[in-house]
């Protein structure tokens, strides 16, 4: 019984307050995300980096943009693994906590896009579900999806490299979630244009 009234009467945290006071309107505006992890298990992996670009109005605004690598020291010193990417990375660098806080406060209620956002939605509420926050709430869009949607497509997937290639966004040799987010910003608008997004 106690546990359920702390349920009930549970108190958040002020950035999350902030930012499930948002939803009261609809939100013009759409953030593309990309996360870097370290495996696709939500128990055991961790996110890495997160990136993003905020899209309004058929434009990618790079003025408006996320870019952060996550200091997960436990996971690298479980993992006997060097540092040696956050060190030399001339990225933002938080602790997992502080990351997710400004994620959340530069998310607000847009809607967000990704490829394969769902598992990004995910690892991103289980960093939540570790700061007593509750989950996200934004609606989300997947690339796949749209594409598939598209051309009517019901019984395969495609990797954001084969999307790339349909759609002619040019590859770059260097992977990394900044520019998976810009690559996928651009299929986005190229979608969203043509299956009539407002």
């Amino acid at each position: 019984m106690l546990d359920w009234l702390k349920y009930i009467n549970k108190v958040y945290p002020e950035f999350w307050r902030t930012y499930l006071a948002k939803f009261d309107k609809k939100s013009n505006r759409y953030v593309v995300v990309s996360t870097e992890r370290t495996g696709l298990n939500l128990d055991k992996d961790v996110i890495l980096t997160i990136s993003a670009f905020a899209v309004v109005d058929d434009s990618i605004l790079i003025g408006d943009s996320f870019e952060t690598i996550l200091l997960q020291y436990k996971y690298l010193h479980d993992n006997k693994l060097s540092n040696g990417f956050i060190i030399e990375s001339k990225m933002t660098k938080l602790g997992e906590a502080d990351a997710i806080k400004s994620f959340i406060e530069f998310i607000g209620n847009s809607v967000l896009v990704g490829h394969q956002i769902d598992f990004d939605v995910e690892m991103i509420n289980a960093a939540l579900e570790k700061l007593e926050c509750g989950r996200l709430k934004n609606e989300a869009l997947d690339i796949d999806m749209m594409h598939r949607k598209l051309n009517e497509i019901t019984d395969k997937e495609f990797t954001l490299e084969q999307l790339s290639e349909i759609y002619k966004i040019p590859q770059n040799d260097r992977k990394s979630s900044t520019e998976d987010a810009y690559k996928t910003a651009l299929l986005f608008l190229k979608l969203k244009s043509r299956l009539g997004i407002k």
